[in-house]
């Protein structure tokens, strides 16, 4: 079955707020970059070690994996909606209960669940774009969306340093809690239902992945977005213990650099937004690519050289995640492309994949007594990859992708 032979019932579809679309991505993804800073801080309450610590992140982004997995063809089947709503009971409760946990054992457990429950938004969100969206305008609605997740996340880690200072860690945990809660009204009061079920049922799940893992396009797409803009987790989990050990910077100040990094992919994201309709959707996502290797090249240079300081750090990762920002829409929708019929499907493994390889560079960059030597290797070697990806995915599919 190919996009050309699916009819667009997208003329029909109901109006759904980009913002609240925005909103439900961003609880998925929120809960990871707004604990960060409180990683330190948690592991002395809780008596752990540094690598337990990032466990929590690591098993956070495998549970979003995971969970992006089993939302999006469940949706494909039962309608967007009540996925969601379920997503976000599972996220609100699995918060209260982290900001109740004994020991870092239960929190990481407890983190693989809330990661479950946050997911739904993370992957519906970007389904339901696809379903209302016209073909020709889904990169740039994505690329929107992504600059106000991108401000979101810009912010969470200034919002997580002020809490864990002001009230300690565990009021991050209340703070999603509430956070949850504001989405599940705001659901239940303005979210219609786009997909209305439209696979069938024995192509809902098997048949969906059986059909996207046997294309050699989607497979380039996901694995080189994934290795594109999640192996940024690599650096955000290592970013407090480069600061505060390896610099002797204070605590406080771990947000304000990581919210740059998230400056620097919402300027990536405006200017996907802006070019998307004047340049290919393939040719975006290898340019954006191209900067964030140069971005990743110069942080290894500058830590070989022995360069440490908080602009060589700082600078060479704005200029890394202006490129993610750039191409993570541009990859997404040309993932999701490859058969609208089984958007959510598609969202979901693709995020799967995304997360997968985000979980992967984050446990790689933790091995070694280094850290940012770590994350420098682990981010060089990823755009790599991504780049390597994405050819073999455009090889396969040529224009095809621009021109649906």
């Amino acid at each position: 079955m190919t996009g050309s032979q699916i009819p667009d019932i997208r003329a029909s579809a109901p109006y759904i707020p980009l913002w609240l679309l925005a909103l439900l991505t961003f609880n998925g993804t929120l809960a990871l970059h707004i604990f960060v800073p409180a990683l330190p801080d948690a592991a002395t309450n809780l008596g752990a070690s540094p690598g337990s610590m990032r466990l929590t992140i690591s098993f956070y982004i495998l549970g979003l994996a995971i969970g992006q997995l089993v939302h999006g063809p469940v949706s494909d089947r039962f309608g967007r909606r009540s996925v969601l709503i379920v997503g976000l009971i599972i996220f609100t409760a699995a918060s209260l209960a982290a900001a109740l946990s004994a020991n870092v054992h239960v929190l990481i457990a407890i983190r693989l669940l809330q990661a479950f429950g946050g997911s739904a938004g993370l992957v519906l969100g970007r389904a339901i774009v696809r379903d209302v969206a016209v073909k020709s305008e889904a990169t740039k609605r994505l690329a929107l969306m992504s600059l106000m997740i991108a401000f979101g996340s810009g912010i969470a880690p200034l919002v997580g340093s002020i809490l864990v200072v002001a009230l300690g860690w565990r009021a991050i945990f209340v703070a999603l809690a509430a956070f949850g809660v504001t989405n599940l009204l705001l659901t239940l009061r303005l979210l219609a239902e786009t997909s209305g079920g439209r696979a069938p049922g024995r192509q809902s799940v098997l048949w969906s992945y059986r059909h996207l893992a046997g294309s050699r396009a989607f497979l380039g797409f996901a694995i080189g977005g994934g290795c594109a803009t999640t192996s940024l987790y690599a650096f955000a989990a290592a970013a407090p213990f480069i600061f505060v050990d390896q610099l002797h910077r204070p605590e406080t100040e771990v947000g304000f650099y990581l919210a740059l990094n998230i400056v620097g992919l919402w300027l990536g994201s405006l200017a996907a937004s802006r070019i998307a309709e004047r340049i290919p959707t393939t040719r975006l996502l290898v340019r954006g690519n191209l900067v964030s290797l140069v971005g990743a090249a110069v942080l290894l240079i500058m830590v070989s050289m022995g360069s440490l300081s908080v602009p060589s750090i700082v600078l060479p990762m704005m200029l890394f995640s202006f490129g993610s920002g750039m191409a993570a829409p541009a990859a997404l929708s040309a993932a999701m492309t490859v058969n609208p019929m089984v958007a959510g499907s598609a969202s979901g493994l693709y995020g799967f994949v995304q997360m997968a390889v985000g979980a992967l560079c984050t446990s790689l960059a933790g091995i070694g007594s280094n850290p940012l030597l770590s994350a420098a290797l682990v981010l060089s070697a990823a755009m790599v990859l991504a780049q390597t990806f994405f050819a073999l995915a455009l090889r396969t599919c040529g224009t095809t992708i621009d021109n649906t």
